[in-house]
């Protein structure tokens, strides 16, 4: 057999399950307005984005710049023990985890530089970034979504050639014919 003709076999025996998720209408609801409430975000974030470098002064003193960075610290310290800790028991909630983790050390490398003075603290903050922090969060952020495509592969939900940005999320009561389509 293909894996093709493997994954058409898979979805055809495998049940639907019932009774256990949202009608197939309040998905397609909720959908809805989940990408509504995206788009008002992003429409709304260019204005303000705008105003912002605008009218923000270069320099500004922050009340509570301790406690906000060791908070951030100790929020990515929970994530990371959280990715650990799914990835040693081989749990599912790894991707989200990681993902989360690696988008935080994206943000901790970016507010380090943008907020080290020249000179040595500029060039740690830097060394830090590029060396720890980006391939860091690199690894948290595609190694999950390699993995969740391998995942969606071995259960026969796509197929080996379709790239993980192409991956529909499976939802067979949405599709009559239960099966997924190929891009």
């Amino acid at each position: 057999m293909t894996s093709a003709e493997r994954r058409e076999l898979i979805l055809r025996l495998t049940p639907a399950p019932h009774g256990i998720g949202p009608s197939a209408r309040t998905v397609e609801q909720i959908r809805k307005w989940r990408l509504a409430l995206m788009v008002v975000c992003v429409v709304t974030l260019i204005p303000w984005i705008v105003y912002l470098a605008n009218t923000l002064p270069n320099h500004y003193v922050a009340r509570n710049w301790v406690a906000t960075w060791v908070g951030f610290d100790v929020l990515l310290l929970v994530m990371l023990t959280a990715t650990a800790i799914a990835g040693w028991r081989r749990r599912q909630v790894l991707f989200p985890t990681a993902f989360a983790s690696g988008v935080l050390l994206v943000c901790d490398a970016w507010f380090d530089v943008m907020t080290s003075h020249h000179g040595r603290d500029l060039i740690q903050a830097l060394l830090s970034a590029l060396v720890i922090e980006l391939p860091l969060a690199f690894i948290l952020v595609a190694g999950p979504l390699r993995l969740l495509r391998y995942v969606a592969i071995r259960h026969g939900l796509v197929d080996p050639d379709v790239r993980i940005w192409r991956v529909p999320i499976p939802m067979p009561e949405l599709w009559p014919d239960r099966r997924i389509p190929p891009n």
